[in-house]
């Protein structure tokens, strides 16, 4: 992942929330026009000029590929550019073209590189509408977010796919980072729940990272807690997968990683039944110490860890006392 192109660069340090499929921010110049007063206005405005420029140059085929790479790179930079992507004739299906024009590379799987970082321009792009509280519900509300999963369901491993999976689930992870219930009903309406699922049985540790965030976040809403402890079923899927990834962990340990499964785990344990199934099916890896030395730097991660033993510890106890009382 060290040659991701410069608009998908992601820091380590991201992971602490959701991961921003973008560079950080250069710091503003000291004085001059990031300031306050006309020369701060005054730069302001060029830089709308040039957004607006670039906006319009999506709708024109010869020169949407270098608008694509220019609005990625600067969109940092450029205030109020979700509204304008989102009301401006055209760019959003000039987007959507960009993103349906790779389904017939997807399988079999032919995908170049160059294809690759184009189309994750454009879904740079939606993410930044994704991302903005004025865009956000119409971006749901025209099911944008289904135009991406065909990206997910791919099971290629090579670069060109795991670029386009990452940037795919950095758009769903921009929705799910604002707590919204009307954001995860309409998730859960879908199939984001396997799609994460399959992504974090096969994809990098990054791709894993952002994909395991994703059912974090939808966990944490009651709404999507209700959801995946309605059927046993639901339940041992999400299970079954986060059991595997703690056994690979022991192998390969990864901090970020780790301290989203655990708090997937004790979300679950909110749950009586779900706490009551974890009894048998959470890994012995959690309890044993393991990941003593992986979480000897992060207090909060393994706070969560032995709140998690304690309330399955909890349900343990409360099941003997209650077949005790059951014999006398």
């Amino acid at each position: 992942m060290a040659n991701l192109p410069s608009s998908l660069s992601l820091s380590a340090s991201s992971f602490g929330n959701i991961p921003a499929m973008s560079a950080p921010q250069s710091p503003s110049p000291v004085g001059g026009a990031a300031g306050g007063g006309v020369g701060g206005q005054a730069a302001k405005e060029k830089k709308m000029l040039g957004a607006e420029q670039l906006v319009l140059d999506l709708c024109d085929p010869d020169l949407r590929e270098n608008a694509l790479l220019d609005l990625s790179k600067k969109r940092e930079i450029f205030q109020d550019l979700a509204p304008l992507l989102w009301n401006s004739f055209g760019t959003i299906a000039a987007l959507l073209q960009e993103i349906v024009s790779i389904y017939p590379a997807l399988s079999p799987p032919t995908l170049t590189p160059s294809a690759s970082n184009r189309v994750c321009n454009a879904l740079a792009l939606l993410q930044c509408v994704a991302s903005h509280p004025d865009t956000r519900i119409l971006f749901l509300n025209a099911h944008i977010p289904l135009y991406l999963y065909p990206f997910l369901n791919t099971t290629s491993k090579t670069r060109p796919f795991e670029y386009l999976r990452l940037t795919s689930l950095g758009v769903i992870g921009a929705l799910v980072k604002v707590d919204d219930t009307d954001v995860i009903s309409f998730l859960l309406q879908t199939e984001i729940i396997p799609l994460c699922l399959r992504t974090m049985e096969m994809g990098s540790e990054l791709s894993k990272t952002v994909a395991t965030f994703i059912v974090q976040k939808i966990l944490l809403d009651d709404v999507g807690l209700r959801y995946i402890c309605a059927t046993a079923e639901r339940f041992f899927a999400v299970g079954s997968v986060l059991a595997n990834m703690v056994v690979s962990l022991a192998e390969q340990p990864s901090t970020r990683l780790l301290k989203h499964i655990i708090r997937c785990y004790l979300r679950l344990s909110d749950n009586p039944r779900a706490c009551a199934a974890l009894q048998s099916c959470l890994p012995e890896m959690l309890k044993d110490g393991t990941f003593n030395n992986c979480l000897r730097d992060d207090p909060a991660t393994r706070r969560w860890l032995s709140q998690l033993l304690g309330n399955v510890n909890s349900t343990i106890s409360a099941q003997a006392g209650m077949d005790h009382l059951m014999n006398m």
